[in-house]
């Protein structure tokens, strides 16, 4: 059997971004947190004296204990890095969540220190109306909100 476990989040402040989603798209904190290191870390990784702290979050839509999570890591020692752009470099690209109200999804991640990276749009797709907007969190990571 294979299933789909999980998406990591690297985080500058793994607390504040985990907050950030559990306000604006309803995820749940599941416990334990994460405090990780060792020399299996360091093998795993390739890192020497790796420290990861952080939680999974429940994302929404989903039962308890049930689904794929997001998974939100801070490791001490972080490497500089830019902000992701849109679409069109190799590599993951974004997340994705439906929602009811595409306009008020985008307010309350601008309430909560997010960004509206182009527009709001709509589009026939097919026979199919899709309402979709890409954001940014808190961090700038792309997140796609979407109502077909």
């Amino acid at each position: 059997m294979m299933k789909y476990v999980h998406t990591n989040i690297v985080a500058r402040d793994w607390r504040s971004l985990a907050q950030f989603y559990v306000n604006v798209f309803n995820c749940e904190v599941m416990a334990p947190e994460r405090d990780l290191e060792g020399k299996w870390l360091d093998r795993l990784t390739g890192l020497k004296d790796a420290h990861i702290r952080g939680a999974h979050l429940r994302l929404p839509g989903y039962g308890d204990n049930q689904g794929p999570t997001l998974e939100v890591f801070q490791y001490d020692a972080m490497a500089p890095g830019d902000t992701p752009l849109a679409t069109n470099r190799p590599g993951f690209a974004h997340i994705a969540f439906g929602v009811e109200d595409v306009r008020a999804s985008v307010d309350r991640i601008l309430a909560h220190g997010g960004g509206l990276l182009g527009e709001i749009v709509e589009a026939r797709v097919g026979e199919r109306r899709l309402t979709v907007a890409y954001t940014r969190d808190m961090e700038g990571n792309i997140v796609e909100i979407q109502r077909w």
